[in-house]
C-alpha cells in the first residue's frame, strides 16, 4: 500500500510539474516599439532607398515601395519542408516578411521596421492553416539598423 502511495505521489508532482509552465515576460508596446525604431539625422529622400537597399540585401524581395506614404513590405524566399511532405503529406512553407515605415521628423528621419516569420501548413482534404510570429530578438533588429546606418552614410553628400 505504501507503494502506491509513493506512486501516485511521483505521479502528481510529475503531472503538476510538467503543467506549471514559466511564462515568457511578454514586451510592452513601448518596449517593442523601442526595439523597432530608430531616429537618422538625415531627410527621407536618403533613409527611404537605405532601407529597400538593406533589405534587398538581407535577402528580401520588394513587394511595395511608396516613398510617399513611406511605407515598404519585402519578403524572404520561402523554405518548403519535403520531408514532412514526402513522410506526412503535409505541405509546410516558412517565409520571414519585413516592412519598414520611414517618416520625416524635422531634421531626423524615424525608420520603424518589423519582421515576422510565417508558415503556412496545407493538409489532405483542403485544410490550411497560418501561423505569423513576430521576431522580438533585439540582435536581428540591431543589425538592419546598423546596416541601415552605413546605408545613410554612404548616400549622404
Amino acid at each position: 500500500m505504501k507503494a502506491i502511495a509513493q506512486f501516485f505521489l511521483i505521479f502528481s508532482v510529475a503531472v503538476l510539474a510538467a503543467c506549471s509552465t514559466n511564462p515568457s515576460p511578454e514586451m510592452t508596446p513601448m518596449e517593442i516599439r523601442s526595439l523597432q525604431t530608430r531616429e537618422f539625422e538625415t531627410n527621407k529622400q536618403i533613409a527611404f532607398p537605405s532601407v529597400i537597399t538593406v533589405f534587398q540585401d538581407l535577402g528580401y524581395s520588394i513587394s511595395q515601395a511608396d516613398i510617399d506614404t513611406g511605407f515598404i513590405s519585402a519578403e524572404s524566399a520561402s523554405d518548403s519542408d519535403e520531408a514532412s511532405k514526402f513522410w506526412l503529406g503535409v505541405s509546410s512553407v516558412t517565409q520571414t516578411k519585413a516592412t519598414a515605415y520611414v517618416e520625416e521628423i524635422g531634421s531626423f528621419t524615424k525608420v520603424r521596421i518589423n519582421f515576422v516569420t510565417t508558415t503556412n501548413k496545407s493538409y489532405g482534404w483542403g485544410q490550411t492553416d497560418r501561423e505569423d510570429t513576430p521576431i522580438l530578438n533585439a540582435e536581428s533588429y540591431q543589425y538592419a539598423f546598423e546596416r541601415i546606418e552605413n546605408a545613410i552614410f554612404v548616400r549622404s553628400p
